[in-house]
């Protein structure tokens, strides 16, 4: 099994931004499905239709509750729609099964005014913290990367003169993106200024610190988010992925290509990026500024 059960959760945490309980269901429902194919003698996730009604009727002979059952298989089925896309499996063997579906889930996104709204709202910075979150916020929507790359940065990683950052993922290559000017010059400008302001230690090479000079969290991170969303009066629920998910429909909206974007957002098939060609075309079209970022990003 080349793909394992946490590469797959730390991708329905990146791409999804599940919760950490309902991560841990899937690892432990997941676990459990991958404990039955070593005890019914398969070594990896090839495998028919048959075996995964045996794992169904197995769960029912050990009276496991219908809403159980269900939870288990949609997770097995949300794995093997994973593994078709990146084409570690020919076939699903849950296409076809009866029993409950997952609704496929499309990502959540806003419009560039209220981008734009949210970005004019952390312009304003005059303070170490209010510098570091203009630069996260610019950064995220330039770039489209996840939170977690985000709050992984180093201040190794990012490079004034090419104005692009490397970023890097845990079982994944290392991956240059290139940032507008206007998040180049909110980074540097925190770099330089704000954050030696926040620094506690020299020996910390986080880019974003807290109040403690420690590296900002996940959580710290989206709490500043839902901060400037509703200093912006944004009514719709907005998190880091929901500004990864406006990137991606944005570039498709202006003149970027699913290959390109692809490769920005670090997806390791293009199907996964093609979900958002859907939202491209159904969505108002970018304005004039998302346009503009559209080609900073494509001159890079």
């Amino acid at each position: 099994m080349h793909v394992t059960i946490e590469d797959f959760v730390r991708h329905l945490d990146d791409e999804r931004g599940l919760s950490a309980n309902t991560l841990a269901a899937y690892r432990s429902d997941l676990t459990q499905f991958k404990d039955f194919l070593k005890g019914s003698g398969h070594v990896g996730w090839g495998i028919s239709p048959r075996v995964v009604r045996a794992f169904m009727t197995d769960l029912i002979q050990r009276e496991y509750r219908q809403t159980s059952q269900a939870r288990k298989l949609a997770a097995v089925r949300a794995l093997y729609r994973y593994l078709k896309s990146i084409d570690e499996v020919t076939t699903d063997p849950t296409a076809g099964l009866g029993g409950a579906r997952v609704k496929k889930r499309r990502p959540k996104i806003i419009s560039t005014a209220d981008v734009e709204c949210l970005l004019e709202n952390a312009a304003d910075a005059t303070t170490p913290e209010r510098m570091r979150d203009r630069a996260m916020l610019e950064s995220l929507y330039a770039t489209g990367m996840r939170v977690s790359e985000l709050v992984a940065l180093d201040v190794g990683d990012f490079d004034v003169e090419s104005q692009t950052v490397i970023l890097a993922r845990q079982g994944s290559r290392k991956r240059s993106v290139p940032l507008t000017d206007r998040a180049a010059e909110a980074l540097h400008m925190y770099v330089t200024d704000g954050r030696v302001k926040l620094l506690r230690r020299v020996d910390e090479h986080a880019v974003f610190l807290n109040h403690r000079g420690n590296r900002l969290t996940r959580q710290g991170f989206w709490l500043i988010v839902k901060a400037y969303a509703r200093r912006a009066g944004i009514e719709a629920t907005i998190t880091p992925h929901t500004l990864r998910h406006s990137f991606a429909t944005h570039q498709l909206q202006g003149a970027g290509t699913v290959r390109e974007v692809q490769a920005i957002l670090g997806h390791a098939s293009p199907a996964t990026t093609k979900i958002y060609e859907d939202l491209a075309r159904e969505s108002p079209g970018p304005s004039r500024r998302g346009i503009d970022r559209t080609k900073a990003q494509k001159s890079s």
